[in-house]
């Protein structure tokens, strides 16, 4: 499951839960620095979400060379729920596709986020994700992966993301 250049990325299992939880904290200082404070508050995400994410077999993370991890994100692939009512626009299309949600890592290599990306698109030729209005990061790593902004969604406490896809369409 080598994923490109110098990371590996396998599938998230319990042990790796304390990790994966520095990362997002490290992660949710990072966006408040930056600009983003409000996407993940309240300590989203939280402890058991991920362990039902690992449980359900949705999380991975990411490995540097010497076997740190240094990311984390979930792949589902299949419907998203939040994802059936896109407003302001339209999905390139309704082919099933899977879904990145919760890409982070703990800044110390460049390059991480677009590992995860390319190591997704291996598996499913459409990808959905969004991110809040905001993450002006987010937005440049999705646009320079070649995903196309396609509207705004909803997330399940109604908070409005910026809706987009990648899709492989065949000629």
């Amino acid at each position: 499951m080598t994923s490109g250049r110098q990371f590996h990325i396998r599938r998230s299992g319990p042990g790796d839960l304390d990790r994966i939880m520095e990362i997002y904290e490290h992660a949710r200082a990072f966006m408040s620095m930056h600009g983003n404070p409000g996407q993940w508050i309240d300590g989203y995400p939280s402890r058991d979400l991920i362990v039902s994410e690992i449980e359900a077999l949705h999380s991975y993370v990411c490995e540097n060379a010497d076997g740190d991890i240094v990311g984390t994100f979930c792949l589902i692939i299949g419907e998203d729920p939040t994802y059936r009512v896109i407003e302001q626009g339209r999905w390139l299309s309704d082919n099933p596709y899977g879904t990145i949600h919760r890409l982070a890592s703990d800044g110390r290599a460049h390059g991480i986020a677009a590992t995860c990306i390319d190591w997704c698109w291996q598996r499913i030729h459409n990808l959905r994700a969004d991110t809040h209005a905001d993450n002006t990061i987010m937005q440049h790593i999705l646009t320079g992966a070649g995903f196309i902004r396609c509207g705004t969604i909803y997330t399940d406490n109604g908070s409005p993301r910026i809706a987009y896809q990648k899709e492989d369409v065949p000629a």
